[in-house]
């Protein structure tokens, strides 16, 4: 009988052998390792790492070649930490690269990022395993803390000096002055509403009964002179002033006895004369009543 090679337990033995490999394969390529490509392995040492982790990403100028992949720490020295990183193979660092350790986003993550000049085509390079110079960045918040700190400064002196003359100009007799107007001028206007409303609610109705009585008149008066017949006397007014100034042409033209007396002049000066002489004979009459009177109301005759 022919043995089979393929057994339940051969299969069994296939499967995790898979199953390890899938896992392994897995866990690398979330961390971001891609097992297929060729890395360099480098150290650097920190005195601090500022909460960098293993799979904590590599960069040169933006772009991610490699990954955290170990960190080690003896706190008996002063660069207490190792860290180990991977780069693909086909990053060449020069001498007198560096490996900065700075932040990562603003949510205070840390990454590393190889900081290097362009390569010269005689330059030494690095080679795998060795250690390269460490430095750590400024970081964004560092950055920004620079540059925002001379203004910082600015501001909080000219707050000082406006905070300083809002309390001089709060302590000041003029601004106490001017609160004591406006407490007062707020007290009159509290009155003056009192009054106003008073008499809104006792005079108004009856000022507003009188306009109501106005209008009334008014629509009376207005409903009479549109009752008024204004062609009608116009026309009368018209007749008059036509008959004034009929008269008026006799009156200048000598016509009747108005206009002989104003435009004949000799009969002025005899109406002017005969006044004169009865004037002088009502005196006479009164310095002399004897002369003119000769009879007695009781029959004697006065010599």
């Amino acid at each position: 009988m022919k043995k089979k090679f393929f057994t339940r337990e051969v299969k069994v033995g296939l499967m995790a052998v898979a199953a390890i490999f899938v896992l392994y394969f897995g866990l690398n390529f979330l961390k971001g390792i891609d097992i297929f490509s060729p890395i360099s392995y480098y150290y650097a040492s920190y005195e601090n790492i500022g909460g960098l982790v293993p799979s904590s990403p590599v960069y040169v100028k933006g772009l991610k070649v490699g990954q955290v992949e170990e960190i080690k720490y003896d706190f008996t020295k002063e660069e207490s930490f190792v860290v180990r990183i991977s780069v693909s193979k086909d990053i060449n660092l020069p001498k007198g690269a560096k490996v900065e350790l700075f932040d990562d986003g603003l949510m205070g993550g840390k990454a590393i990022q190889l900081v290097y000049a362009p390569i010269v085509l005689t330059q030494e390079m690095y080679q795998p395993g060795d250690t390269i110079e460490s430095q750590v960045g400024i970081g964004l918040m560092g950055q920004l803390a620079g540059d925002l700190m001379p203004k910082i400064e600015s501001i909080s002196a000219q707050t000082d000096s406006l905070i300083r003359s809002i309390r001089k100009i709060a302590d000041s007799k003029e601004l106490n002055n001017s609160l004591a107007s406006i407490e007062k001028t707020t007290s009159d206007l509290a009155v003056s509403s009192v009054q106003l409303k008073k008499m809104m609610k006792n005079d108004m109705p009856k000022i507003i009964d009188n306009v109501n009585v106005l209008t009334t008149d008014f629509k009376q008066i207005s409903g009479n002179l549109k009752a008024i017949d204004f062609a009608a006397t116009f026309a009368s007014i018209d007749h008059t002033i036509a008959n004034l100034n009929l008269a008026t042409d006799k009156i200048n033209n000598s016509e009747g006895t108005i206009g002989l007396l104003l435009n004949n002049k000799d009969l002025y000066v005899n109406l002017s004369n005969t006044a004169s002489s009865a004037d002088r004979l009502l005196i006479d009459m009164h310095k002399n009543p004897k002369k003119y009177v000769h009879f007695s109301l009781f029959g004697k005759k006065v010599e």
